[in-house]
């Protein structure tokens, strides 16, 4: 489809911001590895927030959004809206200890907290594993869902695809290895900003079309059950409802992936480029209110305008299959907006590409970097060897990405593997900081175990989800609870370093030296929970006013400021807030 000169002096002008944002941290990024990949950890919580939130809006997600909504309205979304519970688990358990750790990634964690061999060939391992294999497939879905758009927008044949890929990754590439997480973090709000414009605007043209009449147009053109915010529960997994979800699915989404599966992004207990941006905050308050603002913005704020647009979809494109559905978001793009338009939102989806792919390139290669190449291959290199290491591995990341871009057929495909074999990693992740008896073999069984587990239940019993996804979980859980029982503890000299560095809650009675964490407990629960039901509330408080809803939404926004008083009230009993 062609441009208007005034979008392509759009996109050509955001493309040049971005990449000359970038460059202007170039000096800070050199001064060593932990200004480029932690931004001399001093980064205030609004811009570690907002880089949070904008690398979780890729050019997919918006297409995910509108798949999800076609397939089981806006019901759908509690796929990724149940991974609330474990955001505000790490905002208020974690938050905190990330930043007092002062590691330079949370692999480099595994090392304070266990000892010996295997703590080390688990830190290597895991370097290999999500620095590379699994930080490639998430790449590779996004790259995946930037190939629909350039071929639905454009009309770029499929064959061609790829090499537009690799140009937009190349302009990241020059950013991001150049300027490190200073740059990333930065281009990250002026991204997020355009992204949200963009997608508020598309939301606004596309409602006031006169197919579409408006919300009370919608209202009239679609079943009253697309717009419930809960979905119907079925004990036997009917589907006589649009919404209906069984209730084995409702139980898996919403009571255990959250805490049980390695999702990037979601990691329980924080981790990956979650952990990283609290670890490049200015303190522990800073880490807690940036990871606090991420969970608001990313549930509260975002959605609406993609989900309206996925509404108005369906009205506009009754007749697509069900695996084109997600290009009904792209659709809308391509024919209600009129010239500069276009190129803004083209800049919007390209500016949430590439927040996700620039962190996902300093986050990986910190890994490689940091957790391989100067802890096992050149330990005693300076800073220079060291930076100029880091832009080399970032192009490393780059390339193999690019490779995993050209192997995936099928984004769903990639998001269950991971889901699945993350499948009970999560409660080793979380329960390391409050179990002593937790030690470097526990991990190492529960990142192995899900494979196996995965395997035997999809392939060998041949039972699909949720069925597979539960036996997977009990699987892990067993293993690595026989094999932390079975192997030795860390030895009491590294617990007790760990001890007196963290001062961990939980159970670790053997280390403590006088200090009393009586009630705190409670009260860190009362605090998770509160900011959960007030987030939540929020959510379904926009809603409702889009909606016309106005009763409901005065008694979401009465319980939300409910919850807020008692998030307010606990948080001063143990001082979350506090320096």
């Amino acid at each position: 489809m062609a441009l208007s000169g005034l979008d392509y002096f759009i996109i050509a002008f955001f493309t040049i911001l971005f990449i000359g944002i970038g460059l202007s941290f170039r000096n800070k990024a050199g001064l060593s590895i932990e200004h480029f990949f932690l931004g001399g950890r001093n980064l205030p919580w609004w811009i570690a927030g907002t880089s949070m939130v904008a690398t979780t809006f890729a050019a997919d997600t918006p297409l995910a959004v509108t798949e999800l909504v076609a397939q089981n309205g806006i019901a759908g979304n509690w796929l990724w809206w149940n991974m609330l519970a474990g955001g505000m688990l790490t905002t208020f358990f974690f938050a905190k200890s990330w930043r007092r750790a002062n590691v330079l990634t949370d692999l480099e964690f595994i090392e304070i907290r266990y000892s010996g061999k295997s703590a080390s060939l688990l830190r290597g391992f895991r370097a290999i594993y999500f620095g590379l294999f699994m930080n490639a497939l998430v790449m590779g879905w996004v790259n995946v869902a930037l190939m629909s758009l350039l071929e639905v927008f454009f009309g770029i044949p499929e064959d061609q695809l790829l090499w537009y890929v690799a140009l937009c990754m190349t302009v990241v590439f020059i950013y991001s290895a150049t300027s490190g997480l200073l740059g990333v973090a930065f281009t990250d709000v002026i991204q997020f900003i355009i992204a949200m414009v963009g997608s508020i605007t598309l939301a606004v043209l596309v409602l006031n079309a006169d197919a579409v009449g408006g919300i009370s147009g919608l209202q009239a053109k679609l079943p009253a059950s697309t717009f419930s915010f809960f979905p119907v529960i079925t004990t036997d997994g009917s589907t006589l409802q649009q919404l209906t979800l069984g209730f084995g699915s409702f139980f898996a989404f919403v009571g255990i992936q959250w805490w049980a599966s390695w999702y990037p992004g979601n990691e329980p207990g924080g981790g990956g480029y979650i952990a990283q941006r609290m670890m490049s905050t200015k303190n522990e308050k800073h880490a807690v209110y940036a990871t606090l603002f991420f969970q608001i913005a990313h549930y509260c704020i975002r959605p609406w305008p993609w989900i309206l647009v996925a509404l108005a979809a369906l009205v506009l494109y009754p007749n697509l299959t069900a695996d084109d559905q997600k290009l009904g978001y792209v659709m809308a793009m391509k024919d209600f907006l009129p010239d500069g338009l276009k190129g803004l939102l083209l800049v919007a989806f390209f500016a949430a590409y590439m927040s996700t792919i620039s962190t996902q390139l300093n986050w990986g290669t910190s890994y490689l970097i940091n957790d391989l190449y100067k802890r096992y291959i050149h330990k005693d290199g300076d800073n220079k060897s060291y930076v100029l290491a880091s832009r080399v591995g970032t192009l490393l990341v780059m390339l193999i990405a690019l490779f995993a871009t050209s192997q995936i057929t099928t984004i769903s495909a990639v998001w269950q593997f991971l889901m699945e074999c993350g499948a009970g990693l999560g409660l080793v992740l979380i329960l390391r900081w409050y179990w002593w008896r937790i030690n470097a073999w526990s991990e190492i069984a529960a990142t192995i175990a899900p494979f196996l587990g995965y395997t035997l239940g999809r392939y060998v019993f041949d039972w699909p989800f949720p069925n597979s996804f539960f036996f997977t979980v009990a699987f892990t859980t067993i293993s690595w609870l026989l094999i932390t029982y079975l192997t030795k503890p860390v030895d009491n000299e590294t617990l007790q370093r760990f001890y007196s560095r963290i001062n961990p809650r939980g159970n670790w009675k053997p280390f403590i030296n006088g200090e009393s964490h009586s009630g705190e407990i409670g009260m860190l629960i009362l605090c998770w929970l509160s900011a959960i039901v007030m987030a939540y509330c929020l959510l379904f408080v926009v809603g409702s006013i889009l909606f016309g809803d106005l009763v409901i939404a005065l008694v979401y926004g009465f319980t939300s400021i409910t919850a807020f008083f008692t998030l307010r009230f606990s948080a001063k009993k143990v001082k979350i807030f506090d320096h």
